[in-house]
């Protein structure tokens, strides 16, 4: 039997070992966190320098808006621009996963679509064309037959009533009785 070799350190010590590295791990990812703001904060403040509205005439006010328009045009572009290269690099990976699933041969299979045929079509693709003959199901089925049940006319009830009225219709009634 196969004996797993005795640790060389303690179950305590690896207890301690672990809580240390999980603390530095976290003070870690809390300095990353903080390093990422400062760095987004310094990028903003470069290329978005605050706004001194205060003093300034309509001119300027107006001169001020069209270059935060062109400001926004050229970010809007750059937006564009990107999305547009992240589209094409994601087809671009999903056509690379698509041939390397072709090159080891798992194929997906398609969906499969309902398709009509006829039961000698049928017996044609299983058999191949060695039956030629058409074999006909009906005749092999067994047949049974029913009782045919009467069934009594539905006609309308208002005139069935004037029909059935007085000694007449009573006479009918009885004649159809017997």
């Amino acid at each position: 039997s196969f004996q797993r070799p005795k640790s060389k350190i303690s179950a305590s010590r690896r207890l301690f070992l672990k809580t240390k590295l999980l603390k530095k791990a976290t003070s870690m990812l809390t300095t990353e966190k903080e390093d990422k703001q400062r760095e987004r904060e310094t990028t903003l403040s470069e290329r978005v320098p605050p706004l001194q509205l205060s003093g300034l005439s309509v001119q300027d006010l107006q001169a001020l808006c069209r270059d935060l328009h062109q400001k926004i045009d050229v970010v809007d572009e750059e937006r564009y621009d990107i999305a547009a290269k992240v589209t094409k690099n994601e087809k671009e990976v999903t056509d690379l996963n698509i041939k390397i699933t072709e090159l080891r041969g798992k194929m997906k299979r398609p969906a499969l679509k309902r398709v009509k045929i006829s039961a000698d079509a049928m017996l044609g693709a299983l058999l191949g064309s060695k039956v030629k003959e058409s074999v006909d199901f009906k005749a092999n089925l067994k047949t049974v037959k029913k009782e045919e049940e009467k069934k009594e006319e539905v006609t309308d009830w208002r005139k069935n009533v004037e029909a059935m009225s007085g000694m007449e219709g009573r006479k009918k009634l009885f004649d159809a009785g017997q």
